[in-house]
């Protein structure tokens, strides 16, 4: 019954998803040819003018378009990973072309090295230009196409920092190149996924990499595999791109209750300084500078006065008062903090002045006044 019900959340985002698509035809000098191109946009893109928003590539539109930017709005909408472009390129007439590579050095040739400069050296800068795309690019593939998108990886500075490579059809030597270029890489985040009823020839060579990958120590380097039970090569797929998207944005989703039962609280060292450094890392390697969400603010806070590191309120006040001025947060924490070394006239003053903004999280007018009652009966104001 669970499944089913998945399953027809999954189509009711796929019908949405395809209902909102942009169709264009790029023309390609490269190519000699227009190429078809389905795009999604996020939600509140026109509104958000200043905004930029991580590019998801996807090759094998035709398929795959639809369960990539379905994942990617409802990943988004929970704030699981930032909201992103995706772009399919459609390829049900050229595929076979497109992923051609020599038998010697087993590099793209002919069809396939065009098809490379394509993406490369003209869509990418049309996407960039016409869109407000950030400086993270992720590109995905499956079983030829996902073969094909390791060649990006060779280069000296890689224009995708993400590869989501599902059941790859792996050519000869393509193991050892990849955990070769992976092992000296930064910031480099690489999904790979097979399954048990997966093809023969694609499930020993996936797993081979996979043996190769596990010897490999970078910690500049993010590499996930996945080998799933009684999926097929297509079946896979479905199972595959969530568990992508999750892996390659576990930094970026808000702090969890196992995260505060097993980080936050047997912290030693600042919590306040958890939070801060954990947006500074993720905006270092995302790329996307983005406002402290309310519920960090919360959960932070919670530790804080769970483990009585009063002190550390005030810093985070001043925090929350710069990210929402508006509302009764920082003002709050500020008051807390007075409140427990020993100064409560401030104290009572901060809960006044969040008292006059707006409602946030647990914080309401009412409880803001009972605070300043509660400190006026105590000390007989």
């Amino acid at each position: 019954m669970k499944k089913n019900i998945v399953f027809v959340i999954a189509c009711l985002f796929v019908i949405t998803t395809y209902s909102q698509a942009i169709y264009e035809s790029f023309r390609s000098i490269k190519l000699d040819q227009s190429r078809e191109l389905k795009i999604q946009l996020p939600r509140n893109y026109k509104k958000n003018v200043d905004k930029t928003y991580p590019l998801i590539l996807v090759l094998d539109g035709d398929y795959l378009f639809e369960p990539v930017a379905g994942n990617v709005d409802y990943f988004s909408y929970w704030e699981d990973m930032p909201e992103s472009i995706v772009v399919g390129i459609n390829q049900r007439k050229t595929r076979e072309n497109d992923v051609q590579y020599d038998e010697a050095e087993f590099l793209p040739t002919l069809k396939g090295a065009e098809f490379f400069e394509f993406i490369g050296q003209e869509l990418l800068p049309y996407l960039n230009e016409t869109y407000r795309t950030a400086q993270l690019k992720i590109i995905v593939g499956h079983d030829y196409t996902a073969n094909f998108i390791n060649y990006f990886l060779f280069k000296d500075n890689p224009i995708f920092q993400g590869y989501i490579c599902l059941s790859p059809e792996l050519a000869p030597p393509m193991a050892d190149r990849i955990s070769s270029k992976l092992a000296s890489s930064t910031d480099i985040w690489y999904y790979l996924a097979t399954a048990t009823n997966d093809a023969e020839s694609i499930k020993t060579e996936v797993r081979n990499l996979d043996e190769k990958m596990q010897a490999v120590e970078n910690p500049d380097m993010h590499y996930f595999f996945d080998d799933f039970d009684e999926s097929s090569h297509y079946t896979l797929v479905g199972r595959g791109i969530p568990k992508a998207l999750e892996a390659l944005f576990q930094m970026y989703r808000p702090i969890s209750k196992k995260t505060y039962k097993e980080v936050l609280l047997p912290l030693e060292t600042s919590t306040y300084d958890y939070l801060v450094d954990m947006y500074r890392t993720t905006e270092k390697l995302y790329g996307i500078k983005r406002k402290i969400r309310v519920n960090d603010f919360v959960a932070v806070s919670t530790a804080m006065i769970k483990n009585k590191k009063w002190e550390e309120l005030e810093p985070l006040g001043k925090l929350a008062i710069k990210e929402y001025p508006e509302t009764m947060l920082g003002h709050y924490f500020l008051a807390m903090f007075y409140e427990q070394t020993g100064e409560p006239k401030k104290a009572m003053r901060s809960y006044e002045n969040g008292f006059q903004l707006e409602e946030v999280a647990f914080l309401t007018k009412d409880y803001m006044l009972d605070k300043v009652n509660k400190i006026k009966d105590d000390f007989g104001w």
